[in-house]
């Protein structure tokens, strides 16, 4: 039987299964980090001709990205109609925009890229970017995917000549709300990610700087990284995230922004 056809027991409704973070964090996580000044309201209401509360588009889509981290760490496909049916159910029409939004939260800030595999039939697949493996001996319920933190710091090391200050490091990540010395929920303690366990990995080199004094540190990509990817494919995701930030966080309309202002 595939995984598709399985009968709808099977399955755990998105707002009672059990996900290892709070999901509506993610999608704050996946706003700051695109620098995307989004209008939710905006955004549902030129989607969908229909009015609908900033609350209820992060509901609906913190639903969607549980659902779909579930079918990744089960490793298991999805489908538009099964998603219309277990998660958005009664606002179906909002579809386009929670979808697209979902899925650029997930791909920015896990890592986790959603491919359509069957155009006909909308079936789609979840799938680690770039090929990286970091994430590879995940299972349900126990950890996190955390390549897309992987990727923004491979990218930061090539913006930086190929060495990146680990100020430089710490303070682009702290802009994202990961900061050293306080356990993320999503990437765990940063300091200990990074310069322990990705580098014992193999994915980063972490060093001190020749002849500085006081010692300096600075990232470099590491082996593995080179082996899993390349500069090429990471600038092009790169790109890429980018488009789709700008297609799925437009930025404000005048009007609301001004709006936005005075309320502020």
């Amino acid at each position: 039987m595939s995984e598709l056809s399985k009968p709808e027991e099977d399955f755990q409704d998105p707002g009672e299964a059990q996900c290892p973070v709070n999901v509506q964090l993610l999608g704050a996580e996946a706003e700051v980090a695109a620098s995307a000044s989004a209008s939710s309201l905006t955004v549902s209401s030129i989607a969908t001709g229909e009015f609908l509360a900033p609350e209820a588009l992060k509901e609906m889509k913190a639903n969607l990205i549980k659902f779909l981290l579930l079918k990744y760490l089960a490793k298991e496909l999805t489908s538009q109609a099964e998603i219309l049916k277990k998660v958005l159910r009664d606002n179906q029409e909002h579809f386009p925009v929670v979808f697209s939004q979902a899925s650029h939260c997930l791909e920015l800030v896990c890592g986790v890229e959603v491919k359509e595999v069957d155009p006909r039939e909308h079936i789609y697949i979840m799938v680690p970017n770039l090929g990286l493996t970091c994430d590879v001996m995940l299972s349900s319920g126990q950890s996190m995917p955390k390549a897309g933190l992987l990727v923004l710091i491979l990218s930061l090391i090539m913006q930086n000549g190929d060495r990146a200050p680990e100020e430089k490091v710490w303070g682009a990540l702290s802009r994202l709300g990961v900061c050293v010395g306080s356990v993320h929920c999503v990437f765990g303690e940063p300091r200990t990610l990074l310069t322990h366990v990705w580098v014992q990995e193999g994915y980063l080199e972490y060093r001190q700087v020749p002849y500085s004094y006081p010692a300096r540190y600075e990232f470099l990509w590491g082996p593995r990284a080179y082996a899993e990817t390349s500069k090429r494919e990471v600038m092009a995701f790169l790109l890429r995230i980018k488009e789709r930030a700008s297609r799925a966080f437009p930025p404000l309309s005048a009007e609301a922004a001004r709006e936005e202002d005075e309320a502020a």
